[in-house]
């Protein structure tokens, strides 16, 4: 399953979803990507585990370009730094196996996640496997993104369209599809 966002508290929809999954006794894993700021004003992401681990996903002003080499926007990608937290959390899932079920989170599949080519590879391996996935997919503008193109179109994905107006209605939603999906896949 995998959410359809734009600016609209989609990180805090995830959290909670996250949350009641965890109080229902349901394992839940993966990451989200959170907003940095100084003085009221963004400077960048971070990626950060369910566990609490974090590392950059991007800052305004980095280092120069020459050692980062991706940008979106103002923002500088640090690409190294992002891979290093997020990647392992694929690894340890599909070391796991599917004996222990569990809803994996991938926020998000987004313009600077997808310069990672493991990144890629991983979400890929992820989707065609048996897990459970709730993940969050940027509202289409501008270039397609290849990956999230893909994940659009694929049967087995149930895209959810947040808005500033539903995004407070749809946890149950988003929490009885979950369910279903664990049922199914047990």
């Amino acid at each position: 399953m995998f959410v359809l966002l734009a600016r609209v508290g989609k990180t805090t929809l995830v959290q909670k979803a996250c949350e009641a999954l965890l109080s229902s006794g349901v394992g839940v894993e993966g990451f989200y990507t959170e907003e940095v700021r100084e003085g009221g004003r963004r400077v960048g992401f971070d990626v950060v585990t369910l566990t609490g681990e974090r590392g950059h996903l991007s800052r305004i002003g980095l280092l120069p370009f020459i050692v980062f080499k991706h940008t979106v926007g103002q923002y500088v990608v640090d690409l190294p730094s992002f891979e290093h937290v997020a990647l392992p959390l694929f690894t340890k899932l599909r070391s796991a196996g599917s004996s222990s079920m569990k809803v994996f989170v991938i926020d998000e599949i987004g313009k600077m996640e997808l310069f990672s080519q493991s990144f890629i590879r991983a979400v890929r391996q992820t989707l065609d496997s048996p897990y459970v996935v709730l993940g969050t997919i940027p509202v289409p503008k501008g270039r397609p993104l290849g990956l999230v193109e893909e994940v659009r179109s694929r049967r087995d994905v149930k895209v959810v369209h947040v808005s500033k107006e539903n995004r407070d209605a749809l946890l149950q939603d988003i929490l009885t599809t979950l369910q279903e999906c664990l049922k199914r896949a047990a």
